[in-house]
């Protein structure tokens, strides 16, 4: 059960990051945690909630933003878990917030500690990922190699396209800011480019990242080993052509030698 009871300036009670150390077991002071629904990037215009989530009953709950300098607070709530409205979000409500808790009997001024930071992303478009080779852009036909495609938000949707295909060679989701497609060092070489966007909103997308080129080794680029191919194609008709001419040689010195011979 989640209560949303009076809004108060936190004034009258210091923030979460300067609580006293309170007189009691570390164990019953755990950072509580910070969500987002629907989700921590949203677009302009989305009604946000923020829920803060304590390990036990609490008190009070505090929702501050990283910078603000008027906090508000939630009091009166004996229950697990509280929410914080955000209607209608507008790009200049973007940050980080966190959230903290208090228990009766902790006395005035002792707060738990802050939960983790939450980075609200309110945009349109996510900034555009990168994508790199690891261990590198060449790689022997034997060996593997991974393509990692990093943003800069955790807990998105990843995507890897390869140009001449229409659709996403892989898709992967992930916690971390980035991911990592595995391919196969003999079917790895071509021009790559990745995405990402939050699972919970799949309208809010990033740019392609820029084109990755994978060759086999030895190679500069895809066109190299073409190159060698012509080349020894042309030495293998250079060869056959010095066949020919020794053969023909060979009959002419024959036929001479008859000629000589029966004469």
């Amino acid at each position: 059960m989640a209560l949303l009871l009076l809004l108060l300036p936190l004034t009258r009670w210091p923030p979460c990051d300067t609580v006293v150390t309170p007189p009691v077991s570390p164990a019953s002071h755990l950072k509580p945690w910070l969500g987002a629904q629907p989700g921590a990037v949203v677009t302009p215009g989305v009604n946000v909630t923020l829920r803060c989530r304590a390990p036990q009953p609490a008190w009070r709950f505090a929702f501050f933003k990283a910078g603000a300098t008027n906090p508000m607070i939630l009091r009166d709530v004996a229950v697990e878990m509280a929410e914080f409205f955000l209607e209608e979000v507008t790009p200049a409500q973007g940050g980080t917030y966190r959230c903290c808790y208090q228990r009766q009997g902790w006395g005035p001024g002792v707060w738990s500690q802050p939960s983790d930071g939450l980075q609200l992303l309110v945009t349109d478009e996510l900034p555009r990922p990168s994508l790199v080779a690891l261990p590198g852009p060449v790689v022997a036909p034997e060996a593997n190699v991974s393509l990692r495609c990093a943003g800069r938000v955790g807990g998105m949707s990843f995507a890897l396209y390869r140009v001449g295909l229409a659709t996403p060679l892989q898709y992967r989701e992930s916690a971390q800011p980035w991911v990592d497609f595995p391919l196969l060092g003999a079917r790895a070489p071509g021009t790559y480019s990745c995405y990402y966007h939050t699972p919970s909103a799949p309208y809010v997308l990033s740019q392609r990242s820029e084109p990755l080129v994978i060759s086999l080794d030895g190679s500069g680029s895809p066109d190299y080993t073409l190159g060698n191919l012509v080349r020894l194609g042309l030495a293998g008709l250079v060869l056959l052509s010095l066949g020919a001419l020794l053969a023909l040689d060979w009959r002419s010195r024959g036929r001479a030698a008859g000629v000589s011979v029966g004469s």
